[in-house]
C-alpha cells in the first residue's frame, strides 16, 4: 500500500488503473487511481528543491515543448519499483516524461530513466494513454483485499470496449 512512485503510477496499461490530468495556471495535476497518488507539477520555471529533500513521487517541474508537457523529476528515495518484475531504482534516478497528444482520446506517454546507481545506461518506456470515461474506482489497500480482483474486471471491460488490452 505503500506508493509506486512516479513510473508505477504512470503505467495505467500495465497496472489497470486511472489517470487524471487537471491543468490549471502554471500548474498540471496528475492523479493516479490506484493508491489515490496525486502529483503537483509546477511550471513556473522554479528550481528542484534541495537534494536532502527526497520523496516516493520525488520532486516534478515541467514546462511545454510546443504541445507535449515534458515533465523532470528529481529527488526520488530510491524505495519505490518500476513494475512488479521488481525494477530497481535508487534515490539517484532521473525521470524525463514526455505527455504527447495522440488525438482527442489518446496520448503518447514516454519516460527516459536515469539512474547511473542501478543501470549502465539510460532506457525509455512508453506507451499510448486512452481516455477512460467514468469516475474513479475506489481501491482500498489493505491484507487479503478481495475487491481488487472484482474491480480490475471492471475496468478490464471498459478497457476492452475502448479497445484496449486488459492489463495482466
Amino acid at each position: 500500500c505503500i506508493s509506486r512512485g512516479v513510473l508505477g503510477s504512470a503505467f495505467p496499461n500495465i497496472y489497470g488503473s486511472g489517470m487524471e490530468i487537471v491543468q490549471q495556471p502554471g500548474l498540471v495535476v496528475l492523479r493516479y487511481e490506484m493508491i489515490h497518488e496525486t502529483r503537483l507539477i509546477p511550471l513556473d520555471g522554479r528550481p528542484h528543491l534541495g537534494a536532502r529533500i527526497r520523496g516516493y513521487m520525488g520532486d516534478a517541474r515541467g514546462r511545454w515543448d510546443g504541445d507535449t508537457l515534458v515533465v523532470e523529476t528529481t529527488n526520488l528515495n530510491g524505495k519505490t519499483w518500476g513494475s512488479e518484475a521488481g525494477d530497481v531504482f535508487t534515490h539517484a534516478t532521473h525521470v524525463l516524461e514526455r505527455f504527447t497528444p495522440v488525438d482527442a482520446n489518446t496520448l503518447k506517454y514516454e519516460a527516459t530513466i536515469t539512474d547511473p546507481l542501478a543501470y549502465t545506461a539510460p532506457f525509455t518506456v512508453g506507451f499510448a494513454v486512452k481516455r477512460l470515461k467514468g469516475e474513479f474506482l475506489e481501491q482500498a489497500c489493505r491484507e487479503e483485499d478481495r475487491d481488487l480482483p472484482i474491480l480490475k474486471r471492471i475496468r478490464d471491460q471498459e478497457r476492452e470496449k475502448l479497445g484496449i488490452r486488459p492489463a495482466r
